[in-house]
């Protein structure tokens, strides 16, 4: 049975996103206060005006203390969620429904990660209990996978193939150029990214998303009281989220050209919002790659591209800032970075902004300013091929 959802029953009426990076000067208790801060006064509220939160991280803290001794927080209910690396679409999605439920008026979901002086410099969590037959692989020799796979299938030689996650990063890079909130500001010539140092397979440095600190929020109220604090409120059209049976290392069938999980999940969430072509209805996506190979797969999986004509959609600039869809117009987990905690709600910052047409003007997308499109969408997944849970938001700025 599909979800019934939720669509326009809740609204987000203000955000806050700290930079993505390196910050060596700042602990997990400043980026949370800064994020919360900027998310607060974003919404003409007060800390005292929210009556939950929902805080997301995946290694940067236990329990709701993490946040609440961090804003000081007096005696209201704190959750802290984890889902890999959709944490962060996971503190959104059930602050929403709380909210959606009539159990409370105004919440907060955010998120944050700390990566970069932890230790271990990268993804972090305590090995689990397994019956010793999963696969010792890191996170990009995993997704490497999706590469050769795709080509077999598809008739891509190498070279093409080569062209196609260059050109990926490299409009990636492209748009976090324009951002000053991302990690990478600096666009890279494809010529770099093509001859950088391999890492995994065909996955060069420029292949893979950053290693990053950063923090987001979102405060969120029914959308019959979104006036009250915005005269520009996003409504949410459909809160999808799916987690398969992680059988596809074992599963002959499993062929690494798919997330079946993020078939599931957007299929659901087409069906809430009432999408039936998403390539000409939605306006922007922000989506979750992790790899580039990642996100030419989610180019089909999501439906903006026929199965095995992705990598074609990719080299005629389909998917790019000018495109007739922008994909990570922000710079994506690419080049805005990737601290798991915070990365779905930074995603949902990014039509914050594109929907209420606040962008800088060199990223502002066209589509929403001359074509009157009001709708943006976030996917987020967490773990690997084949074994994943994968989230999809559909938000917009009109109710109906």
């Amino acid at each position: 049975m599909a979800s019934k959802g939720i669509k326009d029953q809740v609204a987000i009426v203000g955000m806050g996103c700290t930079p993505f990076g390196e910050h060596w000067d700042k602990s997990v208790d400043d980026m949370l206060i800064e994020a919360s801060s900027e998310a607060y006064a974003d919404a003409g509220i007060a800390q005292d005006d929210v009556d939950a939160y929902w805080f997301g991280t995946l290694g940067s803290g236990v329990s709701g203390l993490t946040l609440s001794r961090a804003l000081k927080i007096d005696y209201k209910p704190v959750t802290r969620v984890e889902n890999m690396c959709a944490t962060g679409s996971e503190a959104f999605r059930n602050a929403c429904y709380a909210v959606a439920s009539g159990a409370y008026d105004l919440v907060a979901a955010i998120g944050v990660e700390k990566l970069k002086d932890n230790g271990m410099s990268g993804l972090v969590g305590a090995p689990l209990p397994s019956d010793g037959t999963r696969p010792e692989l890191t996170a990009p020799a995993m997704f490497s996978l999706l590469a050769p796979a795709y080509a077999k299938k598809y008739g891509v030689d190498e070279a093409e193939m080569k062209d196609v996650l260059t050109r990926i990063a490299w409009k990636n890079h492209y748009n976090g150029a324009r951002n000053p909130r991302a990690q990478f500001r600096k666009e890279v010539s494809k010529e770099k990214i093509c001859n950088a140092p391999l890492i995994a397979g065909q996955l060069g440095i420029f292949d893979c998303s950053g290693v990053s600190d950063g923090s987001a929020m979102a405060i969120i109220c029914r959308a019959e009281d979104a006036h009250k604090y915005t005269d520009k409120p996003l409504y949410v059209k459909a809160l999808a989220f799916a987690a398969g049976p992680a059988a596809g290392p074992i599963d002959p069938d499993y062929d690494y050209t798919t997330f079946n999980e993020v078939s599931a999940s957007v299929a659901d969430a087409y069906a809430q919002a009432d999408i039936t072509d998403p390539r000409a209805e939605i306006a922007m996506a922000e989506v979750h790659d992790c790899f580039t190979p990642t996100e030419l797969v989610l180019m089909e999986d999501l439906g903006f591209a026929e199965r095995g004509l992705g990598w074609k959609e990719v080299l005629a600039g389909t998917f790019d800032l000018d495109g007739e869809l922008p994909i990570n117009p922000d710079g994506g987990l690419k080049s805005f970075g990737h601290p798991i905690g915070a990365s779905g709600l930074r995603m949902l910052f990014e039509c914050w902004l594109q929907l209420r047409q606040e962008a800088p003007d060199d990223r502002q997308i066209r589509s929403v300013t001359e074509d009157g499109k009001t709708l943006g969408m976030t996917h987020n997944l967490g773990g690997a091929p084949g074994e994943c849970v994968s989230f999809v938001s559909i938000v917009g700025s009109e109710l109906g």
